[in-house]
């Protein structure tokens, strides 16, 4: 192996040190509801979007909050050495996509059927050290 090859694996298994991630695969919930949970918590510290999280009224914020436990157990578990308080961790990236779909059909008038589309959804939270942190 030649030795920039071997730098640029060690940068990118310091960087992947630094990162921890979650992902939630087929949550019954439609994508649009689960985005207005997600933007709420874009881009905050871990502990505001935890609260954030914890006092939404939403149903999706329940699931997402389980989520971030998620990734923040992860992070410990990659960095066992480190503490959580002094990490400054933020919610690098949060992605909701959707997912599949049960497709319905429910009785309309005159004999004929509606189609009800059931949606799903996948969600993928990144969580980041943020060394140059702003306090809000």
């Amino acid at each position: 192996m030649g030795v920039r090859k071997r730098e640029r694996a060690e940068q990118t298994k310091e960087a992947n040190k630094q990162i921890a991630f979650a992902k939630l695969n087929n949550c019954p919930t439609s994508p649009r509801k689960m985005r207005l949970v997600a933007d709420l918590v874009r881009g905050e510290k871990v502990e505001k979007a935890l609260n954030i999280l914890r006092f939404s009224s939403k149903e999706a914020s329940r699931k997402l909050e389980k989520l971030l436990l998620s990734a923040i157990a992860n992070w410990q578990a990659k960095n066992a050495d480190s503490n959580l308080e002094e990490a400054g961790l933020v919610i690098k990236e949060i992605k909701v996509d959707g997912g599949a779909m049960l497709k319905r059909l429910r009785p309309a008038p005159q004999g004929r059927a509606h189609r009800i589309r059931k949606r799903s959804n996948h969600v993928t939270i990144v969580l980041g050290e943020n060394n140059n942190t702003q306090s809000n």
